[in-house]
């Protein structure tokens, strides 16, 4: 039930809202750009976006092209950061909402 009503507190707070529509815009634009640069699937596009910009990099899959290469650069300084403060946003709401509701009971 936390989880529940820390997602709904997350999504009515007009500033985490937009830090989830960032994160999610800087995931398509990747998606799309892997898509048309590297010819790649959108599933795997999505993939080697998520896998980039959460820092995991399971090594997989790499761009070839130089254009692609490119992006990766610019990507990675703009969406790292865009990324790990949602996370980070998210998961100290958690806490916050965790605390509180141990403290009424």
């Amino acid at each position: 039930m936390i989880i529940i009503s820390t997602v709904k507190s997350f999504l009515a707070d007009k500033e985490y809202r937009d830090l989830l529509l960032t994160s999610i815009a800087i995931l398509v634009i990747g998606t799309f750009v892997y898509h048309e640069l590297e010819g790649w699937s959108y599933l795997d596009a999505f993939y080697f976006s998520f896998i980039t910009l959460t820092t995991i990099g399971f090594g997989d899959f790499a761009p070839q092209t130089d254009a692609g290469k490119v992006f990766t650069i610019i990507y990675i300084v703009i969406g790292v950061g865009i990324i790990l403060t949602f996370i980070n946003t998210l998961y100290n709401h958690y806490n916050q909402n965790k605390k509180k509701k141990s403290k009424k009971d």
